[in-house]
């Protein structure tokens, strides 16, 4: 009997598709000792398909317009074993995705919920016995123990459905494309520790600078490094801070840290959680020029494809489903709003890369923007990942944002350790600047005053302040960083703001928080908007970098800007003022403690899990339990939710008509998110209705009227011509 037929008419036959799935899920699942798990899963998934109706349809799709082949593997699972249900609910939504459990009692047939699930009238199926045997399984211990245990068993319903739709996205994409299937082709961690021991070398033989702060900075970062390849050997899997100084390479040693913590307790990969789309640019290009570019996946915003059972005769949308990301890489650089959205997702385009976060190390670069409104269910998600899953979790920044105590509720048995020594002596050898309050200023007060300096860096809250701001600068060595410049173009202008800085020559940028953290770039003195604390002092980690200039004429200014209204940052800039009066020097490490508790006290502890999400799980919602599709609807990071429009020039013309053609595969979505700029609904809705922009399916948007982007500025926030495009 036949699972699947693809494009040349080739049959694959039930059978080999479930043992090719099981034994993908099985291998999956055994980076977190649960492989027997995984390959029961595997074999159960797809035995509706033995029934008449399906064998019907799939040789003739429009004779029958849908048949459920789903809810029989679960139904067989909870006829084994009443504790199956959790793996029954993986099994259940590998097409329509993870559903809210309902209950037992009161759910009922089409309602949407998994129990109601069970009660659909489903064709027979029977012939599956003929082919398949399968022995019943238990689900790991971990699940019925500890204090949250719903939540702990939810995330491993969780982890073992992406188990399950990756290797059977895998072992279908292989079929359909005769194994013609280019995957796993990386460095061995062998190969990527002696290129970044390479890449290195230069720095431990650097000749001897005449600046005595200068050299004693560089000696610095080479300790740091030197002590982060050290802990990487020397450290078990767990939970660490990695605590370093503005300007201290906290990049490169972190890195360090990885691959030698990587080899030693024998991990998979490392993943960058980045908390903006911007640094993403930076970060992965330091670590291609170090492990090279084949080696590291840097994942925006990407494109999303799901796959119904009704519509899984449709090749081409399989093509467009199969080619959504799995994080198969050694090194991949993510948002944190991909990384949190796709632990608490439920569908299979988002859930699908979550089984390669087990036996991982992951990075939380610049920690302290771990999202407040949903930080308990986020401590709680990298707690089950350390406790469980065999994961490493290291919490990297300059500004730690105290979170001990809130780990230590979730993981009882371990404790955060540093892996930098010395660190409050560090931040006294890396004084740097002068923080000086600079007032009240109006825009045309601000813009006089970086007229007057050659090189200046002005940070400000808001895209359309930095481009307001741009036009009234001189244009020559000015530029304008926003996330409305496409990646590949933030990079350009990135490598061009470099040299015009070490070459001494004029060179003024305008730019919002993208550019305070995570880029290694040297100004004299540096205008910060008011802001919370740790963008402050992230900011001015951009502020004589090099300890080249006097500490006493290295300024960063903290302004404010004059009929500036907006008061999303208002509770930030109240603990910033609190700190302020408590604290002359706010580099001070007590200092930076005591602005995260009254931030976070400001706030409430209610408001560290704003949409219940702990609650969800652990007392279901109206009688739902495991409600995985509502706390997804739920789980949003960014309220207002973005759309990405591709800019068509380089290499994006060439991508852009491959999608024309039908050519959806992994890499060139990887590529193509080089040219995607992320906006929000009101923007996208002005870009639509002005004929900006052409459709070419429900996730890829392309800007035909390339008058709206400007090569110094990016994607106009003021559009006001266009021309239609009808498809």
């Amino acid at each position: 009997m036949i699972a699947h037929i693809n494009i040349f008419g080739d049959e694959q036959m039930i059978k080999d598709h479930l043992y090719g799935t099981a034994q993908r899920a099985e291998e999956f699942a055994k980076e977190f000792g649960c492989s027997d798990i995984g390959k029961f899963c595997g074999m159960l998934h797809d035995i509706g398909k033995y029934s008449k109706d399906f064998q019907k349809r799939i040789r003739n799709p429009k004779i029958i317009k849908k048949v459920d082949h789903s809810t029989a593997g679960a139904k067989e699972a909870i006829n084994m074993s009443k504790n199956n249900i959790p793996l029954a609910m993986v099994i259940a939504g590998h097409h329509s995705g993870l559903m809210d459990g309902g209950s037992n009692k009161f759910s009922y047939e089409g309602d949407g919920t998994f129990f109601g699930r069970l009660k659909n009238q489903i064709p027979d199926y029977e012939e599956w016995k003929k082919e398949i045997k399968i022995q019943n399984i238990e689900i790991p211990s971990f699940c019925t123990k500890g204090h949250f245990r719903n939540f702990t068993t939810a995330f491993f319903i969780r982890m073992m459905y992406s188990c399950l739709v990756d290797a059977d996205y895998l072992d279908t994409e292989s079929f359909m494309k005769r194994g013609q299937i280019n995957r796993g082709q990386y460095s061995s961690i062998e190969e990527l520790i002696l290129r970044f021991e390479n890449y290195i070398k230069k720095w431990f033989n650097v000749k001897k600078s005449e600046n005595d702060r200068q050299q004693q900075l560089c000696d610095k970062r080479n300790q740091i490094l030197k002590n982060c390849l050290q802990k990487g050997e020397d450290l078990n899997r767990g939970l660490y801070t990695l605590t370093v100084p503005t300007g201290g390479g906290k990049t490169t040693a972190s890195l360090g840290f990885a691959l030698k913590h990587m080899k030693s307790n024998k991990m998979k990969r490392v993943i960058y959680v980045i908390p903006y789309t911007s640094i993403i640019d930076q970060n992965a290009m330091v670590f291609c020029d170090i492990l090279g570019e084949e080696n590291i996946l840097e994942h925006h915003s990407g494109v999303l494809y799901e796959i119904s059972e009704n519509e899984e005769t449709d090749n081409k949308l399989y093509q467009k489903a199969l080619a959504t990301e799995n994080w198969d890489m050694p090194i991949i650089v993510t948002t944190a709003v991909q990384f949190f959205e796709s632990l608490f997702a439920n569908k299979s385009s988002k859930c699908r890369k979550l089984h390669n976060l087990a036996n991982s190390i992951i990075i939380f670069d610049e920690a302290q923007t771990l999202p407040i409104p949903y930080l308990e269910p986020c401590v709680a998600a990298l707690s089950e990942l350390v406790a469980h899953y065999r994961s490493t979790i290291v919490l990297c920044t300059a500004t730690q944002p105290v979170l001990d105590s809130m780990f230590q509720k979730y993981l009882p048995d371990y404790k955060i350790q540093e892996i930098c020594n010395d660190v409050t002596e560090l931040y006294k050898q890396f004084q740097r600047t002068k923080i000086r309050d600079r007032g009240t200023l109006t825009l045309e007060e601000l813009t006089e005053e970086i007229k007057e300096r050659k090189q200046i860096l002005c940070i400000v809250n808001k895209r359309k302040t930095a481009q307001e701001l741009y036009s009234l600068l001189p244009q020559e060595g000015t530029f304008c960083l926003t996330t409305l410049l496409y990646p590949m173009h933030r990079k350009e202008k990135f490598i061009e703001i470099k040299n015009r800085i070490s070459q001494g020559l004029p060179c003024r940028v305008v730019a919002t928080s993208l550019i305070e953290a995570g880029v290694d770039l040297d100004f004299p003195e540096v205008y910060r908007q008011e802001i919370g604390l740790d963008s402050l002092i992230q900011s001015a980690g951009r502020c004589n970098r090099e300890g080249k200039r006097n500490i006493e004429q290295s300024n960063v200014f903290l302004f404010q800007l004059e009929n500036d209204k907006s008061t999303f940052f208002g509770q930030n800039i109240d603990a910033l003022k609190e700190t302020l009066r408590h604290f002359d020097d706010l580099n001070d490490l007590e200092a930076v403690s005591f602005y995260f508790q009254f931030y976070r006290k400001l706030l409430g502890e209610e408001n560290l899990d704003q949409k219940k999400i702990m609650d969800a799980f652990e007392r279901g919602i109206e009688g739902s339990v495991f409600p995985f599709s509502t706390v997804s609807r739920r789980f949003k990071l960014i309220e207002n939710e973005a759309k990405t429009i591709y800019i068509p020039v380089d290499e994006a013309v060439y991508l852009v008509d491959e999608i024309y053609k039908g050519r959806y595969n992994k890499e060139l979505f990887r590529k193509l998110g080089q040219y995607g700029v992320s906006v929000f609904s009101n923007h996208f809705k002005v870009l639509w209705e002005t004929g900006c922009i052409e459709k070419i399916d429900d996730e890829i948007f392309i800007l035909r009227d390339l008058n709206q982007y400007e090569k110094d500025t990016g994607l106009q926030l003021d559009v006001d011509t266009g021309f239609g495009i009808f498809v």
